[in-house]
């Protein structure tokens, strides 16, 4: 505060000096007439002062001397006294007696003769002033000839100081001295260059056609710190007058993009006192980095023009910048902020430019609810096109925010170096619009409550919508996704069922190496029990633990290979240790074998492993996780049918009785080669149960009941008499006849394709098309047309890169024509998503 405020003392002191210094006649009190000796006696060090020795005024010297007396007022201001020297006839000694002295005037400092001046070159005013500042100001204020000259004076002052290039088509005009009145003020803040050169000005950049007339260019050197990189120029739209250029030099030095944590309506900054409008990019904390860049290139192409602020939604209560990305302050009082959802850049830049567009954005915006609100009546009068639960339950709580604090965002920026943070970080890659999506989203949230506090696990999300380059480079082609990396480098990438109770458990296997190297019969005997590793102790879970003697080095290998397969679905643990045949004779296996262990260790099972390959091991070790009879769930259901066996179900309407599930394991032990899967089914435990019944018998039949039905080959459904009691010899009897062909099936189950109702959608293809309302967030030039890259090829999405300068990075990163990338409103593209598949 302190700082600002001396800076608007200054300012403001500034501001009262420029209006002293207007032209004024009555300048005539403040001209002394002196004589020589009077004058030379007078002189002070360090002080300027501009003389004219005069012997008898002539009338044609009348004018001139007018001239300086109206000038002495102005020069007064700069510490400069003007004085007529009045020398006596018959003196001809120094000043009096030189030659032409009467068509001269003498600028000193001090004693000392600083320039002679010409009286027809101070022929008003503003030429006098102008030359004699810029005599003053001989060192402060560089004249240059050529664009060499011009980017040797840049290049000395890159990362120090910044440039004001000024171009005048003469000294002695009022813009001359416009420029040097600027230069005697901001000096030591700026390096002034000045150029009466009309080529240089067109060299310089300068997209003004008319030479005749004065301009200024003020050259952001201090943001330039490496060598080759030029110095940005920023051109004043004003006339060259001391005021404009006070005004424009004050707006250069404002900070380039400002942060602000209040109401938009309370913030105040120097364009807005300057009379220029202020646009305020919304943001959030998971996409400062973009957002942050998406200003800073707005900022740039709005300098002079408009002010620039990045607002987090974070840390303002409004529910107004949920629905919005960008907002408008104007100067005039009493014009409340305007709230608008912009698609990109160029939107921006042309509301600043054009005051029409936003009244006709605000009336687009009216349109799109009312359209929105039809569409929402028309899917509510038309819920029976609603084929997808997902979406529905989804679409319903749209409003609810989900509690993400405890789940860091990552962005093209900050993906690579999260990864390297933590020694094990899981990532959720989504689409913010697509509906399973977030309904995963709210199960991850539930998964980072439970692990709030555990050490070595990062949980982290990617909004593939936001960065689809790191996506693509992350070869992830469906949504969602979750991958976990160790320490960055090698990933495991889940397949599981998307509950919260299955990802917890996926992200805590994978906090343990697979397979686990044992080192003593101790801890192989702790592995099986369940209790080693500590971390794992209070899950329930089957372990696997491979022994191997020196002479099985291959099969070992193949273990290992199929640990980092499995890594995050099982535990595995190996033992080759000089004692493994100890524990070989133990549990009665020879290695190579598996010992697996189920309930925490109250039964271990030992099994020869006589593959040798890695995705031999893995297939086996899946096939031996699953039940020998097990109750079927929505979320087991998957594994089980990619056996592509029969299946033996029982139905029942809650547990089974002991005598049934008796005989069924017995059955399901001694089942020949495995040639089908016995399992049974709990309809009170999962009621879509019922709903097969229907499909098999039309009607749900008394229970329990036993069915056999072969999903994979004729569809047929037999069902088990229910006079006969469920015992393994009347099973193993029924089953044979069914083999003769000897019974009739209950029914027959179509060959059509279970499809949903209506055509999926390629989500993926519509986000390399890119429609209007919902662009690919990559940045492209105006004109260039966006190249759409393969995922194993992604182009121009660098996550890591080296990082450039604040300028360099609003060129490069911020194009013409980039997209509000995280200013996006969270719920915007899901519901516009919604809107445009309503049918959904």
């Amino acid at each position: 505060m302190p700082a600002q405020k001396d800076r608007w003392v200054s300012s403001f002191s500034f501001l009262l000096f420029y209006t002293s210094s207007i032209p004024a006649r009555g300048g005539a009190g403040l001209l002394q007439e002196l004589s020589p000796q009077q004058y030379f006696g007078s002189l002070q060090a360090g002080r300027a002062s501009l003389a004219y020795f005069s012997r008898n005024v002539s009338p044609v010297v009348q004018p001139f001397l007018e001239q300086i007396e109206n000038s002495a007022e102005a020069l007064q201001d700069y510490g400069i006294s003007v004085v007529k020297v009045n020398c006596p006839t018959e003196d001809v000694s120094g000043y009096c007696g030189k030659e032409n002295t009467l068509r001269k005037a003498y600028l000193f400092r001090g004693n000392m003769l600083i320039r002679e001046f010409p009286t027809d070159a101070l022929f008003d005013i503003n030429s006098i002033v102008a030359n004699v500042l810029f005599a003053l100001l001989f060192n402060e204020v560089k004249y240059v000839e050529t664009l060499a000259d011009l980017q040797n004076i840049e290049n000395a002052l890159k990362g120090r100081s910044n440039v004001v290039f000024a171009y005048v088509p003469a000294t002695g005009t009022a813009e001359h001295r416009a420029v040097m009145e600027a230069a005697f003020a901001y000096g030591t803040v700026h390096q002034f260059v000045l150029t009466t050169e009309a080529t240089l000005l067109k060299d310089a950049g300068s997209d003004e056609p008319d030479v005749s007339s004065a301009r200024l260019l003020f050259c952001h050197c201090q943001r330039a710190t490496d060598l080759a990189q030029p110095c940005k120029r920023t051109a004043m739209r004003q006339a060259l007058t001391m005021l404009n250029i006070h005004r424009h030099l004050k707006l250069m030095g404002a900070p380039l993009v400002t942060e602000v944590a209040e109401d938009p309506e309370k913030v105040s900054t120097v364009h807005l006192q300057l009379g220029l409008p202020l646009v305020f990019i919304l943001s959030q904390k998971e996409t400062y980095e973009a957002d942050r860049r998406t200003a800073e290139f707005v900022a740039w192409q709005l300098l002079g023009k408009a002010g620039v602020a990045l607002l987090s939604r974070d840390l303002v209560d409004m529910n107004i910048l949920l629905r919005s990305n960008v907002a408008l302050k104007t100067p005039d009082e009493g014009v409340p902020v305007k709230y608008l959802v912009l698609e990109d850049t160029d939107e921006v830049i042309t509301l600043v430019e054009d005051k029409n567009k936003v009244e006709q954005i605000q009336e687009d915006e009216e349109e799109d609810e009312e359209d929105e609100e039809d569409e929402g009546e028309k899917e509510n009068n038309n819920q029976d096109l609603q084929d997808d639960q997902v979406v529905e339950a989804v679409s319903r709580d749209k409003k609810r925010e989900l509690p993400l604090e405890q789940i860091l965002a990552l962005t093209e920026e900050t993906f690579h170096s999260a990864l390297l943070e933590t020694a094990r970080t899981a990532v959720l890659f989504y689409a913010s619009w697509e509906a399973v999506s977030l309904a995963v989203l709210q199960s991850y949230t539930e998964v980072a409550d439970h692990l709030k506090g555990t050490q070595g696990v990062l949980l982290s999300r990617v909004n593939c919508w936001d960065w689809p380059g790191v996506c693509a480079k992350e070869n992830v082609t469906q949504f969602p996704t979750m991958k976990i990396y160790e320490k960055g480098e090698r990933s495991v990438m889940y397949n599981g069922m998307w509950g919260t109770e299955e990802l917890t458990s996926f992200i805590m296997l994978s906090r343990v190496s697979c397979p686990l190297k044992l080192a003593t019969m101790e801890e192989a005997e702790g592995y099986l029990r369940g209790e080693f590793p500590p971390e794992l102790s209070s899950y329930q879970h089957t372990s696997i633990l491979g022994v191997f003697s020196p002479a099985t080095s291959e099969a070992r290998e193949a273990f290992k290979e199929a640990g980092n397969v499995l890594s995050g679905h099982v535990t595995m643990g190996m033992y080759f240790e000089d004692d493994v045949l100890a524990l070989s004779r133990k549990y009665a296996v020879s290695p190579p074998a598996l010992l697996l262990a189920r309930s925490g260790g109250r039964s271990v099972e030992g099994i020869a492993l006589s593959k040798q390959s890695a995705q031999d091991v893995v297939e086996m070790i899946r096939y031996e996780l699953l039940d020998i009879f097990p109750e079927i769930t929505v979320q087991n259901l998957p594994r089980y049918l990619q056996l592509r066996k029969p299946f033996l179900i029982l139905f029942s309407d809650g547990d089974i009785g002991q005598m049934e599930s008796k005989e069924m394991l017995k059955l399901a032990k001694g089942r020949p080669q495995q040639a089908f899967v016995a399992c049974w089914l709990n309809l009170k435990k999962t009621p879509v149960g019922r709903g097969v019944l229907k499909a098999y018998f039309t009607t749900v039949p008394s229970l329990p009941v036993l069915v056999w039905v072969n999903l994979h080959v004729g569809g047929q459904v037999f069902k088990f008499p229910s006079e006969q009691p469920v015992t393994e010899t009347n099973v193993l009897s029924w089953l044979e006849k069914l083999k003769a062909g000897l019974e009739i099936p209950s029914s027959t189950l179509s060959e059509e394709d279970w499809k949903p109702p209506l055509p999926a959608y390629d989500f993926l293809q519509m986000m390399g098309t890119a429609a209007p309302e919902l662009p690919l967030h990559t940045s492209h030039h105006r004109g260039d047309s966006p190249t759409r890259h393969p995922p194993e090829s992604p182009g121009g999405d660098a996550a890591v890169r080296e990082e450039p300068s604040q300028e360099m990075k609003a060129e490069k990163v911020g194009s013409p024509g980039r997209d509000l990338r995280g200013t996006a409103p969270r719920l915007a593209a899901r519901e516009k998503q919604g809107k445009r598949h309503s049918e959904l």
